[in-house]
């Protein structure tokens, strides 16, 4: 089992904290896994037996309450009077009114609350906002080229190992099942994806046109990279005499979104200072579940996929993330830290032909600031050029 370290530390760190931690993320990336890590370790730690209680709520034992007040009752009864005690809630979503349920555990001295809540009824996101105060949220994604190389116990990962990466993703029990044969592992995504639209998108949203959906989720898989707009999307599907009005695209994005398959990343006005509202990016969850979706692996898309991989690589370090946007040139990711510090990155497959460098170097040069500017790529050489840092894209992704 691969210690999920990034989101363990942050268990850890809330852990006997009076918030409920919320463990966001799409289907099947883990969550409930995180959690059974985090109980053993607990018990590991010599938290009794009887001070941890778990529910899966899609299990048929535990969906029997009728009411939020039986279940509060029913864990309120077995809560131990010595020490803190630890109440893991998956899947709350299925219990009807569950925010009155956390609110009632979580004025308990002693009960620290860990939930999931997937997107079947309740997307995750909502989840946060109706606990506004009361939660912390942790974002989860499928494994990053780290826990890959953990998981494949791969001892000297190479680029050639990122490559494999960058066409076969990172979702759990999709890598398990590639062990046993590539059609598994085919067949486990595509009734993933279809798992997430019936259970978690159309019980909550009206998708009037099911076609005009998917195809707008392969146009979507297909653009990673690129600056989109549902305007320029709908113009799109015009001239393939698919029409989709503009309306309908805006809100097809938000329920991909909220679903946690795409993420939108705004683009940043270098020189004005702003976030812009128009022309963002989408990034697609995983790179396998994209190849998967789109039913090809193209090795001419590699520099978009590593960019998609970059992307989620700087939201799991903690980075706030935008593309940034000056009058004639654009910087693939302008990121904040923590600490409040910028960071500017340009991705590309490499930086050998002049053109490239050109064009990734020209981009920085017109910065007039002195933030820290990395250049990306596959190339193994790590130069510098005039303060810009050039790094090797598996070295950077394997760095914690």
């Amino acid at each position: 089992m691969i210690q999920r370290k990034t989101y363990l530390q942050q268990l850890r760190e809330l852990k006997n904290v009076q918030i409920i931690k919320v463990v966001a993320g799409v289907r099947r990336c883990g969550k409930s896994t995180l959690f059974n890590i985090f109980r053993e370790e607990l018990l590991q730690s010599n938290v009794p037996a009887a001070n941890i209680q778990y529910y899966n709520l899609e299990e048929p034992e535990n969906n029997v309450f009728e009411h939020w007040r039986d279940f509060y009752f029913h864990i309120k009864d077995r809560l131990s009077s010595e020490g803190m005690n630890y109440v893991f809630l998956d899947e709350i979503q299925m219990l009807d009114t569950f925010e009155r349920l956390l609110d009632g555990l979580h004025i308990l001295e002693n009960v620290d609350v860990y939930v999931t809540g997937s997107n079947a009824y309740l997307l995750s996101s909502e989840l946060a906002t109706i606990l506004t105060g009361r939660a912390i949220t942790i974002e989860m994604f499928p494994f990053s080229f780290a826990e890959y190389v953990d998981y494949q116990k791969i001892e000297q990962p190479t680029d050639t190992d990122l490559v494999n990466y960058l066409q076969i993703g990172g979702f759990p029990q999709a890598l398990e099942l590639l062990h046993i044969s590539r059609t598994s592992y085919e067949n486990y995504l595509k009734g993933l994806y279809s798992n997430i639209l019936e259970k978690d998108i159309k019980p909550r949203n009206a998708i009037y046109n099911e076609i005009a959906f998917e195809n707008l989720l392969r146009f979507l898989s297909d653009s990673i990279g690129k600056t989109v707009s549902a305007r320029s999307i709908a113009d799109y599907f015009t001239h393939t005499k698919d029409a989709i009005e503009d309306k309908t695209i805006s809100r097809y994005i938000a329920i991909l979104n909220k679903s946690y398959l795409f993420y939108h990343v705004n683009r940043f006005d270098l020189k004005g200072k702003k976030i812009l509202k128009t022309h963002g990016k989408e990034y697609i969850v995983d790179a396998g579940f994209r190849n998967v979706l789109l039913g090809r692996e193209n090795l001419s898309d590699l520099g978009y996929i590593l960019e998609n991989v970059v992307y989620f690589e700087l939201l799991r370090r903690g980075n706030s993330v935008w593309i940034g946007k000056d009058i004639k040139q654009e910087i693939d990711f302008v990121a904040k830290d923590v600490r409040g510090y910028t960071h500017y990155y340009q991705v590309c497959l490499s930086m050998r032909e002049e053109k490239t460098r050109e064009r990734e170097l020209g981009a920085f040069n017109a910065l007039k600031n002195h933030h820290p500017k990395t250049v990306i790529c596959l190339d193994p050489e790590e130069p510098t050029y005039n303060g810009i840092v050039q790094r090797n894209a598996t070295k950077w992704l394997l760095e914690i």
